[in-house]
This record gives structure tokens, C-alpha cells and sequence, in this order.
């Protein structure tokens, strides 16, 4: 049996941070499916730089990665049932809380374990946030 690993994120600008969250995932299982956020779901902060069919073609072009799409316009949870993965796992920096996910995932009868990458690369340039303040620092 395959043992699917399913992260998901915004990955706009994408970084070595992302690059080193997705490679960690890969390694929990025999294939990797990414799911892109959608440009009009995302909440909890600033709208991509970078419209999502090109950030999803930037995700599927990483070696670490066997699959990507984009996330549902409607419910987060459809491309999970649909993908049916083993391990959800969950950046170092995401906002999400585990044990309400987990939570979640139980009341739609996903049985996936949640797993936090606790690695992190520390470089100045593995955050979108920090690339886009240094574009805007480098402007006349």
C-alpha cells in the first residue's frame, strides 16, 4: 500500500523554506500530494503576489513533489477525502493547531495522522514576508 503525505500552503514566492518544508514531508511517505491554497480562501493574511496557477506550477516542478493542485474554492477538506492520505503535515511556522485539526479531520472520518515539521530554514530569504520586505527596502 502507498502511503500518501499531503502538505498544503500558500507558497507564494516560493523560498528555500518551502522547499525544505515539502522535502521533510516526502520523506513521511511514498508519495507526496500538495495542495495549493486558493487565492479567495486565504484568511489569516496578506493575498499572494503570485496568482495560483502559477504557484501551483511552481510546487509541481520541485523534485520532492509527486502531486499537486489546487485547494477547494469551498471546503478545505474536499481535496483531503479525495486524496485519502495517511499523514497531514503541518509547516513549523503554520498557523494551525494541531489537536483542532485533528479534531476536524475526526468529525469528517479522515483518519490521518497530523504531523509539524519542526525544522525550519533560518536563512533571511526562506520567508515570503522577508523577500517582500527587502523588495520593497530596495526600491528607490
Amino acid at each position: 500500500m502507498v502511503r500518501r503525505v499531503v502538505a498544503t500552503g500558500t507558497f507564494d514566492i516560493l523560498h528555500p523554506g518551502h522547499v525544505l518544508y515539502l522535502c521533510e514531508a516526502r520523506k513521511l511517505g511514498d508519495e507526496l500530494w500538495v495542495i495549493v491554497a486558493r487565492e479567495n480562501t486565504i484568511k489569516h493574511k496578506r493575498k499572494p503576489l503570485i496568482p495560483e496557477e502559477q504557484r501551483l506550477f511552481m510546487v509541481r516542478s520541485l523534485k520532492c513533489v509527486d502531486h499537486a493542485v489546487l485547494g477547494s474554492e469551498t471546503d478545505m477538506f474536499e481535496p483531503i477525502r479525495q486524496i485519502q492520505p495517511e499523514v497531514i503535515v503541518i509547516g513549523f511556522n503554520q498557523h494551525w493547531d494541531e489537536n483542532e485539526l485533528k479534531k476536524q479531520l475526526a468529525e469528517r472520518g479522515i483518519k490521518a495522522e497530523v504531523v509539524r515539521i519542526p525544522t525550519s530554514d533560518l536563512s533571511p530569504y526562506a520567508s515570503s514576508r522577508t523577500i517582500r520586505q527587502k523588495i520593497k527596502e530596495s526600491d528607490p
